[in-house]
């Protein structure tokens, strides 16, 4: 296969329709837009969401909850995701966690918690980290340090 043998999937190009363009083309007079009304007049129509003046369902329903400006959010890293990918005896840090991609961003911070099993002695420097996290790395001899 080279470049000039492809070729965009059956159905996905259109053809561009010509509309006004006299009554043989089966889209000349009005267009394709029916008589007169909203929907014929240039700009016409209505915005999104309107309901013809009735009370619109957005302002029907009740208002609900709020975002807390002080909340932290956590990306969380499990010890079964570190046995998988770090060598016996590596430091991990967040900037190593994002060097190997297991996080894309830290967020407000790294949160290591306990899923998984655990055989590989770690100095693990996070954050946070769950009771089961704290009590797997150092069942094997590894450190867990907050940040």
């Amino acid at each position: 296969m080279r470049l000039h043998d492809l070729k965009p999937a059956e159905g996905v190009r259109h053809e561009r329709k010509r509309v006004g363009r006299g009554i043989g083309s089966g889209h000349g007079k009005t267009s394709g837009r029916g008589q007169k009304g909203q929907k014929a007049r240039s700009g016409g129509g209505v915005r999104p969401g309107f309901e013809g003046g009735q009370m619109p369902l957005t302002r029907r329903l009740p208002k609900r909850g709020f975002t807390n400006i002080f909340k932290k959010e956590y990306v969380i890293v499990n010890v079964g995701t570190l046995e998988e990918r770090f060598e016996d005896g590596a430091v991990i840090t967040p900037e190593v966690l994002i060097e190997s991609g297991i996080i894309k961003d830290v967020k407000d911070g790294v949160k290591i918690l306990g899923d998984g099993e655990l055989s590989k002695k770690f100095t693990v420097k996070a954050h946070k980290f769950s009771q089961s996290a704290i009590d797997k790395i150092q069942a094997v001899g590894g450190k867990a340090e907050v940040i």
